[in-house]
């Protein structure tokens, strides 16, 4: 007999709920999203009469998520930048140089004079002693100075390579090294572009690594691609500040020559910690020459940082004479640290220690290395989409899928009849719920996104057919309407199933193999997939089910 039970049915209908519900903010898209910056801004600035009315725009009861407009949509800038890792291994070995000196001053009597060779091949750090005949010492001296690499795959090694000829030491980045450099030197320069952005509030950028070496940066809703590259630019504020006390809140009294600082607080929360930290800096981030993860004598994960010789003086008095304090490292007036001082830091490096793993601690040196972007930026690629033009891309998609939509319900009418007016009510409802799935994501849509869209709407009546055609073969054979109905959906299921499987691992492969605009269509297209299986095999189904209790009909045309 042609039955669901009724739970699964109390399970089909809340799942097209849940759909429709989830999909219903997009067709209020202006309110919606004006109801959202208004929530976020009160969060983080305070409340004003102007965003409380525009936070009344929308009711906070219902569901307020969006599917985000990509660039070729609302218009704004796209830059394909590439991020010159070799200019690090230079200033890596400029922060040699000074402990590489000292290493070798505390030998002096033995390997004499000491100077730096000025014109030494780039990234290599060249040092001239005065007695050849003390080349060992010299050089574990140096090799003394050698930190593990921290990476997983560079296991086992240390960060430089020594070598040594005449008497002259050669010193440069090991292989190893060169590869975790390169991919900190990204990271960082991803971190210090997502800053950048997200200080002027823009709304959902896209900001993402391609290949090894370069970055695709899209903002929409930006005025053109100088501004994005002058915007990218600016340099971040890296300042350390003596900690007066904790404060139990931002509204809190710092007292004269004091200011309250919030910390820097996990991704997409607000700040729960504050500080009370002295006005006057004691170092900027000018003075930081490089800050590298490491590891501290107990083998755990820890931070080593750098100061340039005018830096490292003004350290190494503050920290002699304030021994057990703390001091705060403040980037773009938020602190990402605090730590305590150990013991007085004289020799212009120091490390910070405290409850890290490898990945926090190779994230903070990112973030204390992020007053400036560490290499050169070329851009390969720019433009900019004008608003103007977003919107001919929305209004020609729109009438895409009107097309897609309107052409699918009249063949599936022509050809199946009633039967077929179920099947465009699942195909609505299919729609709705592709949109509630990409709002519940907070997917970006875009062309090629809208692209998968109206390819979803002509594949998602595949199923339908074949199910239908299936009836009809089961009609022809004298059996009864219950029972052919019965009959289509078992014999046509393992061929939906294995038509969309296929489709859906193309998709897969489309996200993970692809990049921008290729992800875009991936993702509308795998969940299309998704949705249209399942208004096929279930929402179709209990329709002609529902129709089927009422009617009772003896015979059945399809």
């Amino acid at each position: 007999m042609l039955q669901i039970p009724f739970w699964k049915r109390l399970f089909i209908l809340a799942i097209c709920v849940a759909g429709l519900l989830f999909s219903f903010p997009n067709f209020f898209y202006t309110s919606v999203e004006q109801h959202n910056d208004a929530v976020s801004e009160i969060e983080k600035m305070g409340s004003t009469p102007e965003r409380e009315a525009a936070a009344a725009a929308w009711p906070g009861f219902l569901p307020n998520g969006l599917v985000n407009l990509g660039l070729d949509l609302r218009g704004g800038a796209h830059l394909l930048a590439e991020v010159h890792v070799e200019d690090v291994y230079a200033d890596r070995m400029d922060g040699y140089w000074l402990s590489a000196r000292d290493a070798l001053v505390s030998i002096r009597d033995q390997v004499g004079f000491i100077e730096r060779v000025e014109n030494a091949p780039e990234g290599t750090l060249q040092i001239r002693i005065q007695n050849a005949d003390a080349m060992p010492a010299a050089l574990a001296a140096v090799r003394g100075l050698a930190q593990p690499v921290v990476s997983l795959s560079g296991i086992g090694a240390t960060d430089i390579v020594v070598a040594g000829q005449g008497n002259a030491i050669s010193v440069e980045l090991s292989p190893e090294e060169k590869l975790a450099s390169d991919e900190r030197t990204v990271r960082q320069s991803l971190e210090i572009i997502r800053r950048r952005i997200d200080e002027v509030g823009t709304r959902e950028p896209t900001i993402q690594r391609q290949g090894t070496d370069r970055i695709l940066i899209q903002v929409p809703g930006i005025g053109s691609a100088g501004e994005l590259k002058e915007l990218i630019g600016t340099t971040a504020r890296l300042t350390f500040h003596p900690v007066v006390r904790r404060a139990g809140s931002a509204d809190a009294n710092p007292g004269p020559g004091n200011i309250v600082v919030p910390e820097l607080p996990p991704e997409g929360q607000a700040p729960s910690e504050f500080y009370v930290l002295e006005a006057v800096s004691i170092l900027s981030g000018e003075d930081l020459v490089d800050a590298q993860p490491s590891f501290d004598q107990n083998g755990r994960p820890s931070v080593s940082f750098r100061f340039n010789p005018a830096g490292a003086r003004i350290f190494g008095q503050y920290t002699s004479e304030n021994v057990g304090a703390l001091f705060a490292v403040v980037l773009d007036d938020e602190v990402i640290t605090a730590p305590q001082i150990q013991e007085a830091i004289t020799g212009g490096s120091g490390q910070i220690t405290g409850n890290f793993s490898v990945e926090s601690s190779t994230d903070l040196a990112v973030l204390l290395r992020a007053g400036a972007l560490p290499a050169e930026l070329t851009f390969l690629e720019e433009r900019t989409v004008s608003p103007t033009l977003g919107q001919e891309s929305i209004d020609a998609g729109t009438i895409a899928c009107l097309v897609a939509f309107g052409a699918v319900m009249v063949f599936m009418f022509l050809a199946y009849g009633l039967f077929g007016v179920f099947a465009n009510i699942a195909l609505i409802l299919n729609v709705a719920m592709l949109f509630g799935l990409l709002s519940i994501i907070g997917a970006t849509l875009t062309l090629p996104g809208i692209a998968g869209i109206v390819l979803t709407i002509g594949m998602a009546v595949d199923a339908n057919v074949l199910v239908f055609e299936r009836i009809r073969e089961e009609l022809k054979t004298a059996k009864g309407p219950s029972r052919a109905i019965e009959l289509g959906y078992e014999k046509a299921l393992s061929a939906i199933i294995d038509a969309n499987i296929t489709t859906f691992i193309t998709a897969v492969i489309l996200f993970a193999l692809g990049s921008g605009p290729v992800k875009g269509f991936a993702v509308t297209l795998g969940l299309g997939i998704i949705t249209s299986v399942f208004t096929a095999i279930f929402v179709t189904r209990l329709i002609i089910v529902l129709w089927f209790e009422r009617k009772r009909p003896r015979t059945i045309e399809v």
